[in-house]
């Protein structure tokens, strides 16, 4: 057995400043912004330099460190109530990532109990949220691997890669793990449409590990299942509402859809800090609405008939009931539903 490519960080915190990978840019630059500001977190996160639900959480996370540092030079006495539109700038940023609220969440608990200077403290619990989502990953590579002995090709959608965590990744750490453990045979790519994720992050992150991909466009991901050359689609999550359905970047749903149809099993991978008990079903889970010239236009050139209007949903919803198998650092849920979600999660807290 390989060890496990893992080579790739994009997101960074050095000598008391975020760097981050700016992924609008890859695969033709790699290119890093230093971020002095909450504005410029918040920003960063906002226009995809960073994505993918752990990844936003984890950058929300240090954006608070920075956004405390400020506060309490302008004003040690009175920093808490000076931080409050920082952090309600940082959850506005992407409402569909329910990691982002989490992690605002697990620094705000913790401001409330800081006398003092703030910064050492939370730069040491944005350190564990980062820390713990790359452990978190490598757990769930081992428990979805499990799952794929003897698999002749999955097929994977958007980038759920060292890209989108703090590293290892949730289904592509899956992926990775596989190929380590030659459980796997080939993996193909959907390119992701309209921001591409899939053709510029996805392949750009297997090609640099040494983990051969094949892309395939949106549209040929039926068709393929219809070939016998996949038996698994592998998926992460931005959400998973607390019946078992899954929120992740649009064209998922078709996916699982034509997946049952073809006996093709579906894998979802995410950390429990996805799982959100306080939403009931995926019909509570605001799906973010991105602006109309994402899919009118390719590259930085209009494609689309002067005229044409878009529409333009970041995410869709899964149903549980197309869902085989959910994976999280705390154990797996084959055929998903809210008592078996509610147990897991009350595991995980125990």
């Amino acid at each position: 057995m390989n060890t496990p490519p893992d080579s790739i960080r994009a997101v960074v915190w050095q000598e008391g400043e975020l760097r981050l990978l700016d992924q609008r840019r890859l695969p033709d630059a790699e290119s890093w912004l230093q971020l002095g500001t909450v504005a410029d977190v918040a920003a960063a996160i906002r226009d995809m330099v960073v994505r993918g639900a752990p990844a936003i959480g984890i950058a929300a996370a240090y954006g608070v460190v920075i956004a405390a540092r400020q506060r309490y030079r302008e004003n040690p006495a009175d920093w808490k109530t000076a931080l409050e539109p920082d952090l309600e700038q940082l959850a506005a940023a992407r409402p569909t990532a329910v990691n982002l609220c989490w992690a605002l969440a697990r620094m705000r608990g913790l401001i409330q109990c800081l006398d003092g200077d703030p910064v050492p403290a939370l730069t040491a619990e944005a350190g564990r949220i980062h820390e713990e989502d790359i452990a978190a990953n490598r757990r769930m590579g081992e428990l979805g691997a499990a799952f794929l002995d003897g698999v002749e090709g999955v097929l994977t959608h958007c980038n759920t890669g060292s890209l989108a965590t703090g590293g290892f990744g949730t289904a592509l750490g899956v992926i990775r793990q596989a190929w380590g453990e030659g459980r796997i045979r080939r993996v193909f790519a959907d390119e992701t449409r309209p921001w591409l994720q899939g053709a510029r992050l996805t392949a750009w992150e297997l090609v640099r590990d040494g983990i051969p991909v094949t892309l395939l466009a949106d549209a040929a991901a039926a068709h393929l299942m219809h070939t016998g050359q996949v038996q698994w689609v592998i998926v992460g999550s931005d959400r998973i509402a607390a019946n078992g359905d899954v929120a992740n970047k649009i064209g998922t749903y078709g996916l699982a859809v034509a997946a049952r149809h073809h006996g093709v099993k579906f894998m979802v991978v995410a950390p429990t800090s996805t799982v959100d008990l306080g939403t009931a079903s995926g019909a509570d889970i605001p799906i973010e609405q991105r602006p109309g010239e994402e899919v009118l236009g390719a590259g930085g050139r209009r494609i689309a008939a002067p005229g044409a209007e878009a529409w333009n949903p970041a995410f869709d919803i899964t149903p549980a009931e197309l869902v085989d198998v959910i994976v999280t650092e705390a154990g797996v849920v084959e055929r998903p539903d809210r008592d078996k979600l509610a147990a897991l999660m009350a595991r995980a807290a125990a």
